[in-house]
């Protein structure tokens, strides 16, 4: 559903209506589910944190000012409720069982197989913090969060927060690997694992990530391991348990109370009515699975692809467009592509940062039928190799993470090849530059590219200064390639469009940003290119000159 649904449901449900509220409870409801869910693995205490995060979301549903920003504050409710369980928790419950465990229920309920299976799995291996910033961080690469709502939830600044996710996601990594090797037979492995009571915790992860690191047989991988963030998209909620009931009178407090909240509250007696009543009742055939839009790859002489959209059980974006025949295009051969180029200018000089405060120039408007992916939505690309074509006409966002706290040194460009039509530059965004110092930023980061203490990735020479988000025109098709091979970094890219440019290029210092950002199109093909494009398609795309001309 759309984000005018969204906002006409909540509208209405703060004015009483006890049907709005009925669907606003059902339609969230596995939200918090889940989340709740994976951040307490299933222990028996989740009942009651989703019972107490819905009751007080209700509750206080008349304070809520902006129902635009309902998914934020329901998420911040949420993870407010499980740190006063974290605080609640006396030694004596500490070793308490998981009631239903649920990493296993995810395998079980949503069928997973493999290296979806083996990440659900790795979960258990978290610590505690780890597995309640996971909660919110599996839900972003699904696409049902945004990065801003994990970083207020959490209680931190979304810089921040990209530190503290890749941090959290080494250690799933670690723990991915650890059930690779449970799962297989090392004979020294079973020696290590001789007194361990089968209990997952943090001390055994040290030993046998220990084990890990300098055995050959458990640290040799036997097939190509995937990124976690491309294994869960698509894949994040677990319907509700089958006969699951959620209770707004009880829950910690008795109807009387809840009247009494709503009372002061000043709403009517029909919203009463519906805090009062009995139950919820809520199904796993109720709920609805969340998906994501997937783009085929078809042959060239195949009709352009539609976006297929599946439902959500969340709002928060409008549905993706469909895409539009690509332009006519020139041939890719060496020779024909110099007779059709060169349009625009390529960016082969390192540009100077604008002042913090200067606005950017007005966007021009180009056509924007669309963008179709074969990455889908939100292609995650944090290995060398990684790939997304993209296809149309329209904007296209690449986001930029560097963790030279991983490894630093010399940062390998990513690279456009094959491309058949016209790529543009056109904004860059995000706030920030990557060199821009970062006030407060831990463990040695000083700036986006890292810091003394830590070591800095490092651009080969020539190379214009990326944006936390670098926004492209495409009228065709092109393949762009993550070539990390130095310092480590990511690339997620979205398909966007031009109000979404515009609203995150005018974001500046007022609203807590570095700098507002810039505007590079010119609104004619004198645009600049991107770096690192060609027409060619090499065998290796690292290979593309760093310093090169279309």
């Amino acid at each position: 559903m759309d984000s005018e649904h969204w906002r006409a449901v909540i509208t209405a449900a703060q004015a009483g209506d006890r049907r709005a509220l009925d669907e606003l409870v059902e339609g969230w409801l596995p939200l918090v589910y889940n989340i709740v869910g994976r951040a307490l693995n299933g222990h028996a205490d989740v009942d009651d944190v989703v019972q107490e995060t819905m009751l007080r979301a209700v509750g206080n549903l008349g304070s809520l000012r902006d129902p635009d920003s309902f998914r934020s504050w329901l998420v911040a409710i949420a993870m407010r409720q499980i740190r006063d369980r974290a605080r609640r928790r006396t030694p004596d419950r500490l070793e308490e069982a998981a009631a239903s465990d649920f990493a296993e229920l995810t395998v079980l309920r949503l069928q997973l197989e493999g290296q979806r299976r083996e990440v659900a799995e790795a979960v258990r291996w978290l610590d505690d913090e780890d597995r309640h910033l996971l909660s919110l961080w599996w839900l972003e690469v699904a696409g049902e969060l945004t990065r801003r709502e994990l970083a207020a939830a959490v209680g931190i600044t979304r810089q921040h927060a990209a530190v503290r996710v890749q941090r959290m996601k080494e250690r799933l990594e670690t723990s991915r690997g650890i059930v690779r090797a449970l799962d297989g037979a090392c004979p020294h492995l079973r020696e290590v694992t001789g007194r361990w009571n089968g209990r997952p915790d943090s001390v055994w992860r040290k030993r046998l990530a220990r084990h890990l690191r300098g055995c050959g047989y458990c640290g040799g991988t036997r097939e190509a391991v995937v990124p976690a963030e491309r294994l869960l998209v698509g894949i994040a909620l677990v319907p509700l348990p089958v006969g699951f009931t959620l209770s707004l009178a009880l829950g910690g407090k008795t109807a009387a109370a809840a009247s009494s909240a709503a009372t002061s509250a000043g709403w009517s007696a029909k919203l009463l009515g519906a805090l009062t009543k009995p139950a919820v009742a809520m199904t796993a055939g109720a709920t609805i699975v969340a998906g994501g839009a997937y783009v085929v790859t078809q042959p060239p002489d195949a009709p352009p692809p539609r976006a297929a959209v599946a439902p959500t059980a969340t709002a928060g974006s409008a549905p993706p467009r469909t895409s539009a025949p690509p332009a006519p295009t020139p041939k890719s051969s060496p020779a024909a592509a110099k007779k059709a180029d060169p349009y625009g200018t390529v960016v082969d000089a390192v540009d100077r940062a604008p002042d913090p405060n200067a606005r950017p120039a007005a966007l021009p408007r180009r056509p924007e039928p669309g963008i179709t992916s074969t990455g889908g939505a939100k292609a995650v690309m944090q290995h060398r190799g990684d790939s997304v074509t993209l296809t149309g006409r329209g904007y296209v966002l690449v986001r930029w993470q560097i963790s030279p706290g991983s490894r630093p040194g010399a940062l390998v460009m990513p690279s456009w090849t094959g491309l058949k039509g016209k790529l543009f530059h056109v904004a860059s965004g995000g706030w920030r530059r990557m060199d821009d110092p970062l006030g407060g930023a831990p463990n040695g980061y000083a700036t986006g590219m890292g810091g003394p203490s830590i070591g800095y990735a490092v651009l080969p020479p020539g190379t214009q200064q990326m944006w936390q988000n670098e926004y492209f025109y495409l009228d065709g098709s092109v393949t762009l390639t993550q070539n990390e091979r130095g310092c480590d970094y990511g690339l997620t890219v979205f398909p966007t469009n031009r109000d979404a440019v515009v609203e995150d290029i005018d974001q500046g210092p007022p609203q807590g940003a570095i700098r507002y950002g810039l505007v590079r199109d010119t609104g004619t093909d004198s645009a600049p290119v991107p770096q690192y494009v060609t027409r060619a398609t090499p065998a290796d795309p690292a290979t593309v000159p760093q310093r090169s001309r279309v």
